[in-house]
């Protein structure tokens, strides 16, 4: 069941994350709620309802992404389509959040967050395309035709070359 245990940490790390955010966010709602905080002029029961709901997005966001993380240490195959898109931009997040966490929070949750940057970044590029398929089938091995004559790795508009045959012996001496 342990493939690859990158995978493991990474859901491990966005299912805390997730719910540390969601909590953190929700925290700071109640604590403007409670004591009437106000920014701008702005109402302080908007400014914590929108702190609570900021939270609990980001917190399914990270959630879901722990979930596809989870999904790809099961499968042992990497993620495509919507789940390898919220990988990305949780790895985008985590890079922009860690360019502010720099000049806001400190050195160490810029660390933290270039670690699951990393991470993120890790899971997205470790898994090959077709791991563990059977061979027999056109494109199903590594580097392997592709039914068409290319290689696996040969670009798109490549064609390949033609094969060189020895020219024919003439029989004299």
């Amino acid at each position: 069941m342990v493939r690859r245990p990158v995978a493991w940490v990474v859901a491990v790390v966005l299912f805390a994350e997730a719910f540390a955010v969601g909590a953190l966010n929700w925290l700071l709602g109640e604590i403007v709620h409670r004591q009437q905080m106000s920014l701008a002029g702005l109402d302080p029961q908007v400014m914590s309802m929108s702190s609570k709901a900021g939270g609990v997005l980001f917190g399914l966001y990270f959630a879901l992404c722990g979930l596809v993380a989870l999904r790809v240490a099961v499968r042992g195959r990497r993620p495509s389509g919507l789940g390898r898109v919220l990988l990305v931009g949780a790895a985008v997040v985590h890079g922009l959040l860690g360019a502010v966490a720099w000049g806001l929070v400190g050195w160490k949750a810029f660390l933290f967050m270039v670690v699951v940057l990393g991470l993120i970044v890790l899971l997205l590029t470790t898994y090959d395309r077709q791991e563990g398929s059977a061979g027999g089938v056109p494109g199903d091995g590594p580097g392997g035709d592709t039914g068409d004559g290319r290689k696996r790795d040969a670009p798109a508009g490549e064609i390949p070359p033609a094969p060189v045959t020895p020219p024919a012996e003439s029989g004299t001496s």
